[in-house]
């Protein structure tokens, strides 16, 4: 009923074929025409796809032909899958191509004792059609190996030992049952190759041991195949060293020494270079109160010459070896050597802090620290400086109960004091708290004096005041940090004693 004169089909489908008709009407006449449209596609799958011959490396199928769709097949593509292969791939054929007016081919260069299954594709010049069913699945027969191991390498072991390894080779070419690996290998410089059978498919490795040979002897090695069919091609000739062994000698000139109460540090020599060369050290240590068997083991992380041993008993005499290993096994160890602890540190921390502060410095001063009878002597003090909210931390060591800190900056922080002894640090002291402003310095009339005073008698507040210097303020027992009681001592040289 318009002035439209076509008929448009998009997504033409094959059902799409047919006859259309064209009816033209006036109120005069009617004129009415028809024609018949034929649609092409690619072609339909082939039919059941049959084994008709089976061999070692080939397949003879057959099939019926497929629905052509108004385009003659042009040619059929044979397709193959196995328990191997990532889904179906495409075999060669004889002949080569297939054309569309065959309806059998060999499929070839297939591999033994493998199982497959087969189907058929055809093809048109408007496209390939769909596949075929799948053939039932059949096996080809089986074969004498045609693949070698790869990657023949070898070396370690044991001493007087050689061994060979090899990729094994994966059962899709293995060709039949009772595969197996063939090992040979001669000593350069003879003549007659050694030959050991290794039974198991899976087998990667074979050792060989001769006493009659020395360490690191090269050999000549090739790996072969075999099954039940017969034996296979071996691998390119490679050149392998029988193992060195573990260490035959033990590390020299062993020493140890204390450094702590709980660390000694032991050092020594490599042994003399050779067959059976260590690629570590393991030390051992016990105490002269124990036997070696209940004692601790440590070993190197690399081919280092020397270990510091932790946590040890303060005060103790231990017995020391080193001895060598590799891959192989341990060597023999070195002769005991002893080395005795240092005397715990101090437990009693350092007391009675008291401090000066002026602007941004300190003067900082506490009681010396005095050890016991099994404590290491006091050889000097650590103050450690933390300025609380940030990581910055100084450290300040000195001989004397007494030190000035320079305070970097304005902020918070935490000042701490430890006595240091030959058997490391000591307890940790109170701590003493010090808020200073950035930029702001005090001038040098004016200072602030601190302590750790339990309290302080009217007298010696009377007679601070009295001391004729510059401008001081004493901090309120009630802001002290501490019970403990300590004599004041200025920066202008006067000294006050107070009691309890």
């Amino acid at each position: 009923q318009s002035s439209t004169v076509d008929l448009m089909i998009r997504s033409i489908l094959l059902k799409h074929a047919g006859k259309y008709g064209c009816r033209a009407q006036t109120s005069a006449d009617t004129v009415f025409a028809e024609s018949e449209l034929l649609v092409r596609g690619p072609p339909g799958p082939p039919g059941v796809v049959i084994v008709e011959e089976i061999t070692d490396t080939t397949a003879t199928l057959s099939w019926t032909r497929g629905l052509d769709n108004h385009s003659p097949i042009s040619t059929y593509n044979l397709q193959a899958r196995s328990p191997f292969s990532l889904g179906w791939q495409t075999v060669k054929t004889d002949p080569d191509p297939v054309t569309g007016d065959m309806e059998s081919a060999i499929a070839v260069e297939l591999n033994p004792w493998v199982e497959y299954e087969f189907r058929v594709v055809a093809s048109n010049a408007i496209g390939t059609g769909d596949p075929s069913a799948p053939s039932r699945g059949v096996r080809t027969k089986e074969a004498v190996p045609s693949v070698a191991p790869a990657n023949v390498s070898g070396g370690n072991g044991r001493r007087h030992e050689l061994v060979i390894s090899w990729e094994p080779v994966s059962e899709e070419f293995q060709n039949g049952e009772g595969f197996g690996y063939i090992v040979a290998f001669r000593a350069n410089g003879t003549r007659g190759w050694k030959e050991k059978m290794v039974t198991s498919a899976d087998s990667t490795t074979y050792k060989y041991r001769d006493e009659t040979f020395p360490p690191l002897t090269p050999f000549e090695v090739k790996v072969g195949v075999y099954n039940n069919k017969g034996d296979g091609p071996f691998s390119k000739v490679v050149i392998i060293h029988s193992a060195e062994g573990e260490p035959r000698e033990a590390p020299s000139d062993v020493k140890a020494h204390s450094i702590s109460s709980s660390e000694i540090r032991v050092t020594w020599k490599p042994p003399i270079p050779g067959p059976g060369r260590p690629r570590g050290y393991e030390v051992s240590y016990w105490k002269d109160t124990e036997q070696e068997e209940s004692g601790k083991k440590q070993r190197t992380v690399k081919n280092e010459t020397s270990m510091v041993l932790t946590g040890l008993e303060g005060n103790s005499l231990y017995l020391i070896t080193v001895k060598g290993f590799n891959s192989i096994g341990q060597g023999p160890p070195s002769p005991a050597v002893t080395a005795k602890t240092r005397k715990a540190p101090p437990t009693q921390p350092p007391a009675n802090l008291m401090w000066i502060q002026e602007g941004n410095n300190v003067s900082l001063s506490w009681d010396p620290v005095k050890a016991k009878d099994n404590e290491s002597d006091v050889i000097g003090y650590m103050v450690l400086l933390k300025q609380e909210g940030r990581g910055h931390n100084q450290v300040t060591r000195t001989i004397n109960p007494s030190t000035m800190l320079s305070l970097p900056e304005g902020g918070t922080y935490i000042i701490e004091v430890r006595a240091l002894s030959e058997g490391g640090e000591g307890a940790v002291s109170s701590q003493v708290r010090v808020v200073t402003s950035s930029g702001v310095r005090a001038k040098s009339n004016q200072c602030s004096v601190h302590c750790l005073p339990q309290s302080l008698t009217w007298t010696a507040l009377l007679l601070v005041l009295l001391v004729p210097s510059a401008s001081c303020s004493l901090d309120s027992p009630l802001q002290s940090q501490s019970n403990l009681a300590h004599p004041l001592r200025f920066r202008q040289g006067y000294q006050l004693n107070h009691k309890r």
